[in-house]
C-alpha cells in the first residue's frame, strides 16, 4: 500500500526488509505555526472520487513539492490544506472534497511504480496561487554528498498522518489524525549499497522522531533550515521503527523536474 486510501480501512501488513511508501512523523511535536507551507493533500481520480492522502511543501505560490507515488495515475486532481489541524475542522473544512487550493499533478517522466523509491518525486502545479510570507527551497545540486551520518547530522521532518503503527492484528490501534507533526531525525545511510545514491535512511526512535506509512511526501527539511533535502519515501517495516526512507532532491534530473515548474 503507497499511500493512506481514503476509500479503505488502511491495515499495513508488510513483510520485515520490503521498502513500501510512508509518510507521517512519529513521536514528534505539534508544528503548530512552524511550517505553514507544508500541506496535506487529498488526490482524486478524473471523477473526483478521493484516492489517498499525502503531504507535501509548498515552494512557491503554485508549485506543491511531493512524492512520486503520490501523484501518480489514476490521480488527475488534487485539493490541498495547509492548517496545521485538519482533524479538528471536519466536515467544516471541506475534506476529503474541497481544500484551501487545488491543481494537477506531474510525475518525473523516469518514475516507476514498480520499483518507486528510485524516482520518487512529483508536484501539484496550483491553478490558482497560494500566497505566503515564505516557502520551502531546494537543495544546491549534489549539497547533500557532503553530508556524514552522524548524530549531529539532523532534518526536520514534517507531515500529517500517522503517528504510530501497530502490526496487523492490532491495526486498529493506529494513530492516524490529521494534525501536521514535526520530528528532528537524524542521518544513518547516505550513498551506499542500499540507498544508492538516490536516497537517505533516516533515524526513527522515541528520541528522535522519525517518519511512518501514512502521508508521503511531507519534507525533510536540511538541519533547522526550509530547505527541502527529500520527501518521506518509504519504511522498512510494519511498525515505522529504526528507519525511515526519503528521496533526495539535490540530484540533478530532480532539480531539473521541478524547476521546470518554478520557472
Amino acid at each position: 500500500m503507497k499511500k493512506i486510501w481514503l476509500t479503505l480501512v488502511a491495515v499495513l501488513a508488510l513483510m520485515v526488509g520490503a521498502t513500501a511508501p510512508a509518510g507521517a512523523v512519529t513521536d514528534g511535536t505539534l508544528d503548530g505555526d512552524g511550517h505553514p507551507y507544508v500541506g496535506l493533500m487529498v488526490a482524486q481520480d478524473a471523477d473526483g472520487t478521493p484516492l489517498w492522502r499525502c503531504s507535501g511543501t509548498l515552494l512557491s505560490s503554485t508549485v506543491f513539492l511531493t512524492a512520486g507515488h503520490c501523484t501518480e495515475s489514476p490521480a488527475a486532481h488534487v485539493e490541498i490544506w495547509f492548517q496545521s489541524d485538519v482533524e479538528s475542522g471536519r466536515p467544516g473544512n471541506g475534506y476529503p472534497n474541497k481544500g484551501q487550493a487545488s491543481g494537477t499533478p506531474h510525475t518525473i517522466g523516469t518514475y516507476d511504480p514498480n520499483a518507486f523509491f528510485l524516482h520518487d518525486v512529483g508536484v501539484v502545479e496550483l491553478s490558482t496561487p497560494k500566497e505566503m510570507s515564505s516557502y520551502g527551497k531546494l537543495p544546491k545540486t549534489n549539497e547533500l554528498d557532503a553530508l556524514k551520518p552522524r548524530r549531529s547530522t539532523t532534518f526536520t521532518s514534517v507531515g500529517y498522518g500517522l503517528q504510530k503503527a501497530f502490526p496487523d492484528a492490532a491495526s486498529f490501534k493506529d494513530s492516524a489524525v490529521r494534525i501536521r507533526m514535526v520530528a528532528h531525525p537524524h542521518l544513518l545511510q547516505i550513498n551506499t549499497g542500499f540507498t544508492g545514491p538516490q536516497s537517505l535512511l533516516l533515524s526513527n526512535n522515541a528520541n528522535t522522531g522519525g517518519t511512518c506509512f501514512g502521508d508521503s511526501g511531507g519534507p525533510n527539511f536540511l538541519g533547522t533550515s526550509n530547505v527541502v533535502a527529500g520527501v518521506t519515501s518509504f519504511g522498512l517495516n510494519s511498525t515505522c521503527g529504526g528507519t525511515g526512507g526519503v528521496f533526495r532532491t539535490d540530484r540533478a534530473d530532480v532539480l531539473a523536474f521541478v524547476n521546470g515548474f518554478l520557472n
